[in-house]
């Protein structure tokens, strides 16, 4: 056999990792303010306050905002995945068990993408519920008038994360799966794992942070989490004669910031 894998092999390869971390690696990074192609170890979010209009006289000067805009630092790290194939030619032509190997990087760098954004959320100060009880129409609608006395916009990017035992306690209320309510959106489309409710896309995640029987949901607008990325996923195969196998090393550059700590809200349920 050759000792260097064949070029379409590696090109394909390298394919099916992207997809793979597109389609099902990350969960969370589509409800977040994302900026791709950062230059550097670090970039910059503007956090905007708000302005205020006014009148002015005939002919006279438009008056200025004056927009306050707070820079917050978003410091980007490398991680790494990777693993041994040992040198069959099953390998390099079948395209299950690639897509099998390819897959499993992926999903760890989804994972950490979505660990870092949990990370940043982790900061919220604001926070509804005390860990007495778990996920209740009370909470929701207490830490949705959170977000609504901050004027945090119902523009459709408002987004809920909540973990396996909340959102069965979400599929228990009849507000939430029946159609007189939400209409044909129902929670079993798309494998269930995500959903509209109350202007608010619910997004199941298995990961949150957990102490016990505590567990922290959110609830949140996309522009007050930032996540950077200085570079995607990136795959690299390389040949090793005294294993007899190929080295798989996926690598992305990745970070995430809390932007807003008003456009985020704690949900402390009980597990």
């Amino acid at each position: 056999m050759s000792v260097s894998i064949d070029q379409v092999f590696v090109k394909q390869f390298e394919a099916d990792v992207h997809l793979a971390y597109q389609q099902m690696g990350t969960k969370l990074r589509s409800t977040v303010r994302s900026k791709s192609g950062v230059v550097g170890a670090s970039t910059t979010f503007q956090k905007v306050g708000r302005g205020t209009a006014s009148t002015k006289s005939r002919h006279g000067i438009v008056p200025v905002m004056n927009l306050n805009h707070e820079p917050v630092e978003c410091v980007l790290q490398d991680y790494y995945a990777g693993d041994w194939v040992d040198a069959l030619d099953e390998l390099k032509t079948n395209v299950d068990e690639r897509r099998v190997v390819a897959s499993a990087g992926a999903y760890a760098l989804g994972r950490k993408t979505d660990e870092l954004i949990v990370s940043a959320m982790k900061g919220a100060t604001k926070s509804v519920g005390d860990y007495s009880t778990g996920l209740t129409k009370t909470l929701i609608l207490s830490a949705l008038e959170e977000l609504n006395e901050n004027d945090v916009p119902d523009d459709g990017r408002r987004f809920a994360v909540v973990g396996v035992h909340q959102w069965n306690e979400l599929l228990s209320m009849d507000e939430f799966v029946s159609a007189d309510y939400v209409g044909d959106n129902l929670p079993l489309i798309a494998g269930g794992s995500s959903k509209k409710w109350l202007g608010i896309t619910w997004v199941l995640y298995n990961d949150l942070p957990l102490s016990g029987t505590n567990r922290d949901c959110f609830l949140y607008h996309a522009t007050s989490i930032g996540h950077a990325c200085g570079q995607e996923v990136k795959t690299d195969i390389s040949w090793h004669g005294e294993r007899a196998a190929h080295f798989i090393s996926n690598s992305m550059s990745q970070g995430a910031v809390l932007i807003d700590d008003e456009g985020i809200v704690s949900i402390k349920c009980k597990e």
